[in-house]
C-alpha cells in the first residue's frame, strides 16, 4: 500500500533542550506517566525504518542480508515480535518492490512514496500507518533496518516505561540507539517537528525523553557501511 503526509513544520522553541535522564540498569525509578492496562503486546506496534537509498552501503539495505544470508528485514522483524509487538510494520522505499519479497509474513508493509525526501518522510509515513491500522495502540517501537543482531531483550526493557505519553530510547555505554518507544500521545506532534534527513533526536531531547541503558543486552551496533 501506498501512504504519504502532508504535516505542517512546527519551529522549535529558543530554548536548548536540557540534559536526557539517563537510567541505567537496576536502578529503581518509577515509570513515566500512567500504565496502561492490559497485555503490552496487544498495545504496542514496531516500526522498521527501510525505506532509503543505502547510499553509503551500497544500496538499499532493505535488500541487505547477514554473512549467513539472512535478511535484514527479517531479523529486524522477528526482534521487535519477541520484544512484545502485537504487528510490525515495515516502511518501504528504495526498491520497495523487490524488497516486498525479504519482509516477513507476519510484518505489515507500507511504502513511503516520497522517500527520496528524507527519513523524516519515512518516520511519518511509518506513524500514519500505525495510527490507521493500529486505532487502540499505546505507543510505537522504531528502529532502522540496520540493526538486524540487536536483542528483543532491549524492548522488553524499555516496556517497563510503557504508557500512552513514554518517550523512552535504548543507550549503549551512553551512546543513544534503537529502538525509540515513543507514546501515542507524541504520535502527531513528533512527526510534525521533523524535516528532511534528520530524525527525532531533537524532539526527544527537547521533551525530556528517557535514556535507557542496554550495552549489557546488546552492543546496539549498526551496520551503515
Amino acid at each position: 500500500m501506498s501512504a504519504t503526509t502532508g504535516y505542517a513544520r512546527v519551529g522549535r522553541p529558543v530554548a536548548e533542550p536540557g540534559p536526557v535522564p539517563v537510567i541505567l540498569p537496576g536502578t529503581k525509578r518509577r515509570p513515566m506517566g500512567v500504565r496502561s492496562e492490559g497485555s503490552a503486546r496487544d498495545r504496542v506496534v514496531g516500526l522498521v525504518l527501510a525505506a532509503g537509498a543505502g547510499t553509503r552501503a551500497g544500496g538499499p539495505k532493505a535488500l541487505r542480508t547477514t554473512a549467513t544470508g539472512v535478511p535484514w528485514l527479517r531479523g529486524v522483524v522477528r526482534r521487535l515480535l519477541d520484544g512484545g509487538c502485537a504487528d510490525v510494520i515495515v516502511v518501504l522505499g528504495a526498491a520497495a518492490d523487490a524488497a516486498r519479497a525479504l519482509v516477513p509474513a507476519e510484518a505489515s508493509i507500507v511504502v513511503c512514496d516520497r522517500w527520496q525526501s528524507g527519513l523524516s518522510e519515512s518516520l511519518r509515513t511509518g506513524l500514519d500507518a500505525a495510527a490507521r491500522l493500529h486505532p487502540d495502540a499505546v505507543a510505537a517501537a522504531i528502529t532502522p533496518v540496520d540493526i538486524p543482531d540487536g536483542s528483543p531483550a532491549t524492548l522488553r526493557r524499555l516496556l517497563i516505561w510503557l504508557a500512552p505519553d513514554c518517550l523512552v530510547r535504548a543507550s549503549f555505554a551512553g551512546r543513544p540507539g534503537h529502538p525509540v518507544l515513543i507514546g501515542r500521545r507524541h504520535w502527531r506532534p513528533f512527526a510534525d517537528s521533523l524535516s528532511g534527513d534528520s530524525g527525532g533526536a531533537w524532539y526527544l531531547r527537547a521533551h525530556g525523553a528517557l535514556s535507557i541503558e542496554c550495552g549489557d543486552l546488546e552492543s546496539g551496533r549498526d551496520l551503515d557501511t
